[in-house]
């Protein structure tokens, strides 16, 4: 189990933590040699990465399989990050400031869009071959890569003589993937406990990385081309953008992770859903959330080109703050449209802090610090999704823990399991059984022992294997945890709105920035 753990966390984590590793060194490299240049690399590297996943999801099997669909991903994850550093620079290098919201605001509508059309295409494709979820990415690598070949021309001035700062990139990577690392690991299980962080690597590896990450702060100060000017957060505009966003982050990043677990392993298999067929549903029923972005991003972004961009970002996280508040009044099995419409509103919310405080933070910075702010701020995001992902899951699995083993052992008992048996079940971490639901997987068929079943009468089997078996014993373990997620939640996003709200009244370019 332990085994099959890692390697689950590393197919959904490891992606975004090379990126959020690799993503401010590539921006910095991006404003030395072209931000056009090396965003053209990053769609030829990940399109190369996403047709070996592909072929290797067929020809390798079994855990090596696995293992190596992990380390494409990785690769893939690298390609991400060429992307990410240099697609906000290049919009704003391409528009002028009093478009530049609406801009990033239709590149958020790409953005989102496509998320959802690979989230519901990906299911579908998943209930006709699953190898078939890994070919989605390959067309649109390929086409990607050749159109910003063919279309894309630097409109940016590139400074010569530059130099690479080695210690500076090799302190902050080093720094960024323990801490990330660290955090992954700390909702795996340790010893005793149903999360890792009393693991002494865990704790060693985020002292570690504050250290690496404060020696990153002094080679900064010291050299004379560093790879990050840290001058810029003396910039208001840059510095409260860019704190509002680690700390919108961090309130809205395990949102959608824990919405999705909520309807997979509770409130579909309540309403009829086959376990085998959430994914797919749970990916429809959060449609709401991505429509709220979509609306509220474009006009959002071109509001705020006219009128600021800290009326409607901070006006955003409040948003925010009340869908929280509103998400923790909802009992287990909800009432459907109640859901849809606190979600919708989540996301409006989101959208309309997106694009805004995007364009406030790129205009504020000198056009030759684009690629690496970008970075810095793409980072910062990534790394608040970890953050968010970690402290959310490990609150839900601590408030679990409390009182899924009780209700678990009562139930499995009611149901003639032996006493042992129960005892054993109870006593296995939480996050298997969150696991098994979000992959699509009754928990109940993974964790009883087969001899248990062979034993019990087939009612009493039907019973445990049924839908509403486990989604019952979870429901009120689950809500009790996600209180605690929702709650802190609404303070992350209300600290975020006081950020953003002390930005000041505009985002004027940096133009009488220098380097000190």
């Amino acid at each position: 189990m332990a085994g099959n753990v890692d390697l689950l966390l590393w197919l959904l984590m490891g992606y975004t933590i090379v990126t959020s590793v690799a993503v401010v060194t590539v921006g910095r490299l991006s404003d030395m040699f072209g931000r056009v240049r090396l965003y053209n690399m990053g769609f030829a590297i990940f399109s190369f990465a996403s047709i070996l996943i592909y072929a290797s999801s067929y020809l390798i099997h079994g855990s090596a399989g696995v293992m190596s669909i992990t380390l494409l991903r990785l690769l893939q994850g690298l390609g991400a990050a060429f992307l990410f550093a240099n697609s906000a620079a290049i919009l704003t290098d391409a528009f002028p400031a009093n478009e530049r919201g609406t801009a990033l605001g239709i590149n958020q509508i790409a953005a989102v869009g496509g998320s959802l059309a690979g989230m519901l295409i990906g299911g579908w494709l998943a209930a006709i071959d699953w190898h078939l979820v890994f070919l989605i990415s390959v067309p649109i690598g390929v086409i990607g890569t050749v159109w910003a070949y063919m279309a894309l021309r630097e409109l940016a001035t590139i400074r010569k003589n530059q130099k690479i700062d080695v210690p500076g990139n090799v302190a902050f990577a080093i720094g960024v993937a323990l801490i990330l690392l660290s955090l992954t690991y700390g909702i795996v299980p340790f010893g005793g406990s149903t999360t890792g962080w009393s693991n002494p690597l865990v704790l060693w590896g985020i002292a570690i990385g504050a250290v690496m990450l404060l020696a990153f702060v002094l080679i900064e100060l010291r050299t004379p081309d560093p790879m990050f000017h840290l001058y810029l957060f003396r910039i208001r505009a840059f510095a409260a953008g860019n704190i509002s966003l680690f700390l919108a982050g961090m309130a809205r990043g395990g949102l959608q992770f824990m919405l999705i677990i909520w309807l997979q392993g509770i409130w579909l298999p309540l309403h009829g859903v086959n376990f085998e067929s959430t994914p797919l549903q749970a990916a429809i029923y959060m449609i709401p959330l991505i429509v709220g972005f979509l609306a509220a991003g474009p006009a959002s972004g071109y509001l705020s080109d006219r009128y600021g961009a800290r009326l409607f970002s901070t006006a955003g996280m409040i948003v925010n703050v009340a869908g929280f508040l509103l998400l923790a009044t909802l009992p287990a099995n909800f009432v459907y449209w109640q859901f849809a419409a606190i979600i919708f509103m989540l996301g409006v919310g989101q959208g309309m802090f997106a694009a805004p405080n995007t364009a406030a933070v790129m205009t504020s910075v000198p056009p030759e610090y684009r690629g690496v702010s970008s970075g810095m701020r793409a980072t910062l995001m990534n790394v608040s999704f970890m953050f968010s992902l970690v402290v959310f899951f490990s609150l839900l699995i601590l408030g679990l823990s409390q009182q899924l083993p009780h209700a678990l052992y009562a139930g499995l008992v009611a149901q003639g399991v032996p006493s042992a048996t129960a005892t054993q079940i109870s006593s296995l971490p939480p996050s298997a059984a969150m696991f098994a639901a979000m992959l699509g997987y009754n928990p109940m068929k993974t964790m009883i022992p087969q001899n248990a079943i062979d034993a019990l009468p087939q009612q009493n089997i039907d019973t445990i294997y049924g839908n509403n078996f486990f989604p019952g014993l979870i429901s009120g373990a689950f809500i009790a945890g996600m209180h605690i997620v929702l709650y802190v939640g609404a303070l992350m996003a209300f600290i975020a709105a006081i950020a953003s709200a002390l930005r000041g009244r505009g985002a004027p370019a940096a133009h009488g920035a220098h380097h000190k």
